[in-house]
This record gives structure tokens, sequence and C-alpha cells, in this order.
């Protein structure tokens, strides 16, 4: 579990990087072309996400932050997809800083449930901290 933790939180590490760079372009009104490329890496940061939240549950993480997870990915999707439908006009401005916002707000949310799912496994199942190899 530890190591598909880990390749889920690179992957949206590495998209979440690359979407913030093609979205910066984007505001300078450079690179438009990218469009469709940056909607492919968001939804492979949705389903690197969904992979957590899955990893999350099955690792018993809190219910709460595995909902949570799911609800966010699917909310980053939503908006992403409709974004350009959403208050066209002058006042667009606002959907483009909500969708920076969700967007920050979902990395951070996948580093958060990456660390309770490594929190998780250093647990025993009666939540009782592991020993771990070489320790006295």
């Amino acid at each position: 579990m530890r190591t598909a933790t880990s390749i889920m939180q690179w992957i949206v590490r590495i998209a979440g990087i690359t979407l913030i760079v093609l979205g910066t372009l984007f505001w300078l009104g450079r690179a438009l072309s990218l469009i469709p490329v940056h909607m492919a890496v968001g939804l492979v940061l949705v389903l690197a996400m969904l992979a957590l939240a899955g990893i999350a549950a099955r690792a018993g993480v809190r219910g709460g932050l595995v909902a949570l997870t799911v609800i966010w990915a699917l909310v980053v999707l939503v908006l992403g997809v409709t974004q350009m439908r959403i208050l066209p006009g002058s006042a667009h401005w606002v959907v483009r800083v909500l969708h920076l916002l969700v967007g920050l707000g979902a990395l951070r949310l996948a580093e958060v449930v990456a660390n309770a799912v490594r929190g998780r496994a250093e647990q025993g199942p009666a939540g009782m901290v592991r020993e771990r190899a070489g320790a006295a």
C-alpha cells in the first residue's frame, strides 16, 4: 500500500506542477492551444486523487477524509470541464480564481490523504504503533 500511495502522490505532484505552469501560461494569454493538454492532465490528477481515496479507504483512514477526497476530486472535474461556461464576460476572472483555489486545495488534500495512509500503515490493527525494524 505504501508504494501505491507514493506513486499516486508523485502523480498528483507532477500533474499539479504541470497544471500550474499551463494555467499560468493561459492567464498570460499564451499557449491556449494546450488547453486540451491541461484538461487531460487535470483528469490524471482527478484519477490519482480517486485512487488515493480508494487506498485510504482500504487502509482504514477516517471515512470523512475519504469522502471529502472523492467529492473534491469530482468538484475539480466538474469545475474544470464547465469553467468556460460559468460567468462568461468580465466577471469570468472570479471563476478562474475559484478554479485555481480548488486545484490548489486538491493538491493539498492529496498530500493530507497520503500522509494519513502512511500514518495508518505505521499502526497495528488496534491502533498500536508498530515497532520499526531495527528499533531497540
